[in-house]
């Protein structure tokens, strides 16, 4: 069953048109809440007036921040710095507003038409103020002492801060030294990656409703993390996380930015509490493009040492994140994964790379598909190839010259990687370039290249190699349940995002208790139903839950095995379990099915027995490394000379994941990376008026692909370097079809335009590829292969 192309088990409901979103949640006497939000990117609050609004019949409360007060700024889940405390969010804008799309009050009625309707009465006068926007232009105060003391939180009287929120430097070795030894040559890059984000399908919402009898406030719609979630919507409530029950509804889409917590789900909670009635939010679409985190934007530049043969001995790396107006739940986990796994799959001696997180008034950012990793690799990809053609040498010679080989596996960075040691667990990177090579005939499209640009065509090809990160710990749980008729059941704290996390379960438990998984149930995202869950995130859950899931499988088999042993007079040694039967080898008849073995141990004959009751059991898993995939994305494309179009015509990803649990899935996420990659690399930006104002708040101005543009995704899954780190072998296959995309399309562009280093920023538009098409005094350079 592990291994095996097993269709989800997730998608019969969703089929049937049964499964159940956060906007199909319904509840008696629901009030419909609805966000005022600022028109202006920075201004002082001058007054907010809900008076014309309480006059419409069904409208029962408008809420401003003197109503929510005594409520904290919203605290850190990831990668918490002290120096960001003072930049936290408030649930309503206190006295200054930092955003287009900041919450400025809430509305209550009862209907969404109707709190609509209220919403556009509420007089909101905002004294506009200057919007700074650029992060790399000189910081600007950004929070006076006051409101820096109180996001904080922490008792403590702190000065005013300016818009530079941290500046952190992480590396190894002599950087100076090596720079200034004379030996080498020096070659830099400057790379910029535009804001963009994760925009799923189904936009943002909750909720909320406080249950008198049960003394339980009960959350429906929360996605990723409700663990961690129930305790800080416990907190924020003044309850005890005992009496907050967070469940899952079915998630449209999820990619970084769904799941976290905002404002907004505060607010439903706390109206839930203090208003006694049910509490829906459903978020819009132009809502969710202003206010959702954004992510990306970076700009990054890198200068490194490099020998002659292309060996890099040292690399110096400073970028700058335009973390937009507050520091949300993330904290400093974009940044950080940046800087830390800015290196990829290449040795480099010395490393020093300094990160400058920078406030701007713009949306928040957050984590995204892969976050960082895709910044940094852009940024490191177009490095390697400015060295190759600076040393007259082939793009693919340099990356080899550089990789780390499979005989210096597992390999130590001495830096971190969200809170971990780093350190990449197996891998032959050589060999996956081999095998790509070969897979899709690389000489063969270098050849056809060739013809067709002497023909007269625009073609180009090329390639980025990455390292991803996944199966993050420290622990996750799961539990294992049979009943009397033989129904398994599998609880845990895991979460689904879409990703088939229920399908991947059942398989692992499946394979170990030999019955179909389209069987097994799967109870996952409660917070009533297990005790503990990290949550969805940091594609963790296949190497986490999966490991979880088969330890707790393995744990009811072996009680099996005892209780069939007791009951048939055998040895555990003579049993076998075939079919959900546990026989006796050789026997032609007889054995006990799981049915029978749970209703044995029912509590007297299971205390006879010397077992607890029922055939169930808990399995845990935990970690303190993350596990290291790694692969390769390659590019074939064409650029109309005319319109300066850009088209993809061949996208060809080869990526190890140790061991594919399910190949359907891994190929499934592969794919869908691969599409929202191209849109970073391709479409997607937010872009901003000089005083602020978003620019980008539909889908006619923000541009998604679709399945015109998105070209069939040609993959090579590979399983040589399995993980050593956790039982089934396995590494997240989750993020790394996004990783290289715009490295890929890039380095192909590059190729195509015949000038190397054309292309330092994505998205590339075909504005930026008529300009660069327009005839100048350069002769172009052919990329050396």
């Amino acid at each position: 069953m592990i291994g095996s192309r097993a269709l989800r088990i997730e998608d019969r409901v969703l089929l049937r048109g049964a499964g159940r979103f956060a906007a199909d949640t319904q509840r008696a006497g629901e009030l419909h809440m609805r966000v005022v939000r600022s028109p202006v990117a920075h201004g002082r609050i001058v007054s907010i007036d809900g008076t014309e609004a309480l006059r419409l019949e069904g409208v029962t409360a408008v809420w401003t921040y003197a109503d929510v007060a005594d409520l904290p700024a919203i605290g850190f889940r990831l990668t918490p710095r002290e120096e960001l405390l003072p930049y936290r969010q408030p649930v309503l804008a206190r006295s200054v507003v930092r955003y287009v799309g900041e919450p400025v009050a809430v509305v209550f009625a009862e209907s969404s038409y109707l709190a609509e309707d209220a919403a556009e009465l509420v007089d909101v006068e905002i004294e506009s103020l200057p919007a700074h926007l650029d992060p790399d232009a000189e910081p600007v105060v950004w929070v006076d002492a006051e409101q820096a003391s109180w996001a904080a939180g922490n008792g403590e009287r702190l000065p005013a801060q300016d818009s530079e929120a941290s500046v952190f430097t992480i590396g190894y070795g002599d950087v100076d030294a090596a720079f200034s030894s004379g030996e080498g040559r020096v070659f830099t890059m400057d790379a910029r990656i535009g804001r963009h984000t994760g925009v799923p399908m189904e936009c943002r919402g909750l909720v909320a409703v406080y249950d008198e009898a049960e003394g339980q406030l009960i959350v429906d719609g929360a996605a990723k993390v409700p663990f961690w979630n129930r305790e800080a919507i416990a907190a924020m409530n003044g309850l005890a996380p005992s009496q907050v029950v967070v469940r899952e509804t079915h998630v449209g889409g999820g990619f970084g930015p769904r799941g976290e917590l905002y404002p907004e789900d505060v607010l439903v909670t706390v109206a839930a509490m203090r208003l006694r009635a049910p509490i829906k939010w459903i978020e819009d679409r132009q809502e969710h493009l202003m206010a959702t985190n954004h992510s990306r934007g970076q700009h990054h530049r890198l200068r490194a040492l490099v020998d002659e043969d292309g060996y890099i001995r040292a690399l110096d790396a400073t970028f700058t994140l335009d973390q937009g107006a507050y520091v949300r739940t993330h904290g400093a986990t974009v940044a950080s994964l940046t800087a830390s796994m800015l290196p990829g799959p290449y040795v480099i001696d010395n490393l020093r790379v300094t990160a400058h997180v920078r406030l701007t008034h713009k949306t928040p950012a957050g984590t995204y598909r892969s976050p960082g990793r895709y910044e940094g690799t852009f940024a490191r990809e177009r490095l390697i190839d400015a060295i190759a053609h600076g040393l007259g040498l082939s793009r693919e010679q340099v990356r080899r010259r550089n990789l780390i080989g499979p005989e210096q596996m597992p390999y130590e960075r001495p830096i971190q990687a969200m809170g971990t040691h780093l350190v990449h667990d197996s891998g032959d990177y050589a060999l996956l370039i081999d095998k790509a090579a070969e897979r899709f005939d690389f000489p063969a499209i270098r050849e056809t290249v060739s013809r067709r640009r002497a023909a007269g065509e625009r073609v180009g090809f090329g390639f980025g190699y990455f390292v991803e990160k996944s199966g993050i710990g420290p622990s996750e749980g799961a539990r294992v349940v049979v009943d009397s008729a033989g129904a398994v059941t599998v609880l845990c704290g895991a979460s689904s995002v879409g990703q088939g996390v229920d399908t991947v379960l059942a398989q692992v438990v499946a394979e170990v208790l030999d019955v179909p998984h389209d069987s097994i149930r799967v109870v996952r995202g409660r917070t009533d139903q297990f005790q503990y869950g990290r949550g969805a995130f940091a594609t963790r859950l296949t190497v986490m839950a999966g490991s979880a899931a088969l330890n707790a499988a393995k744990a009811v088999r072996d009680k099996a095995f005892r209780t069939a042993a007791a009951e048939l007079a055998v040895s555990v040694e003579q049993l076998r379990i075939r079919g959900g039967v546990v026989e006796v080898e050789g026997a032609e008849h007889g054995g006990l099915d799981l049915g029978q073995i749970a209703g044995i141990l029912e509590p007297l004959r299971a205390s006879e027995l010397k077992e607890e009751p029922g055939l169930a059991a808990d399995g845990w898993f935990h970690t303190d490394h993350m596990t290291y995939p790694y692969g390769l994305h390659a590019a074939l494309v064409r650029i109309d000379e005319g319109t300066g179009r850009l088209e993809v015509e061949r996208f060809m990803v080869a990526y190890d994941v140790g061991r594919a649990l399910n190949p359907l899935l891994v190929e499934g996420q592969i794919a869908g990376g691969v599409a929202q990659g191209l849109g970073g690399a391709m479409y997607e930006e937010f872009l901003y008026a000089a005083d602020g104002t978003p620019q980008s708040t539909t889908f006619m101005d923000y541009l998604v692909p679709t399945a015109a543009e998105v070209p069939p995704i040609e993959m090579l899954v590979t399983e040589d370097a399995p993980s050593p780190l956790n039982p089934l072998g396995v590494k997240g296959a989750g993020e790394g079809g996004t990783t290289a995309v715009a490295a890929a399309i890039a380095s192909a562009v590059d190729d195509a335009l015949q000038r190397p280093g054309a292309i330092d920023s994505v998205p590339i538009k075909p504005d930026t590829l008529r300009r660069l098409l327009q005839p100048t005094t350069t002769h172009d350079v052919p990329t050396k292969e």
